[in-house]
């Protein structure tokens, strides 16, 4: 399995907005069959930050992921709405 982690910061005046967008990235997602598991949270300290964490079976579910309309439609919705870059990391469990 690997683990996606991916921060975001968005404008402040656009939280309202990217968590709508973000939510049907969200459920999407999790019908996927290759998903285990997608969740948003949000920063206790900063509502404006963001991060995501997902869990995929394999690098296979994940490139299929990518291509799907809701992950291609989500960049195009959500990239407007970044405050800077995403910061995006791939994991594999050790113990």
């Amino acid at each position: 399995m690997i683990t996606i982690v991916a921060r975001c910061r968005v404008k402040p005046e656009k939280t309202d907005e990217f968590m709508k967008i973000a939510q049907d990235l969200v459920e999407a997602s999790r019908s996927e069959s290759g998903n285990v598991f997608y969740d948003l949270y949000a920063d206790l300290a900063d509502p404006a930050k963001f991060t995501f964490i997902e869990t995929w079976k394999d690098k296979a579910a994940i490139d299929s992921h990518n291509e799907t309309p809701h992950f291609r439609g989500f960049g195009e919705r959500a990239g407007p709405l970044f405050a800077g870059p995403l910061d995006i990391a791939l994991y594999r469990k050790v113990t």
